[in-house]
């Protein structure tokens, strides 16, 4: 079907950056919005920024002004580049995208999630 594949997280210190990138395959017709999530532990999962098809974005607040998603839609690939990190960005951090694809002949809509990567950020 469709594969979500992250990479790029680490280990870095206060104020460092990191950037995270997700590469989608399989038989993909198009894909919608696409976003990165992180979950802490012991906390819920959260949204930290989307982005649609055309561009449009939107953030959690406490990461505008920091970090910035963008896309390649030719490459099926998302981005997600992190700033002036602090340790409360420390996180799994997950790729989501909701996919239009094809599957054993019929054209089907779903939405996808990455394996995760984890961010850490030493203080």
């Amino acid at each position: 079907q469709v594969q979500l594949v992250e990479s790029g997280g680490g280990l870095v210190q206060t104020g460092g950056s990191l950037r995270l990138s997700c590469a989608a395959s399989g038989s993909i017709f198009g894909i919608n919005t696409m976003g990165w999530y992180r979950q802490a532990p012991g906390k819920e999962r959260e949204l930290v920024a989307s982005i649609t098809r055309g561009g449009d974005t939107n953030y959690v607040e406490s990461v505008e002004g920091r970090f910035t998603i963008s896309r390649d839609n030719a490459k099926n690939t998302v981005y997600l580049q992190m700033s002036s990190l602090k340790p409360e960005d420390t996180a799994v951090y997950y790729c989501n995208a909701d996919v239009v694809y094809r599957f054993t002949a019929i054209t089907r809509k779903g939405d996808f999630w990455g394996q995760g990567t984890q961010v850490t950020v030493s203080s």
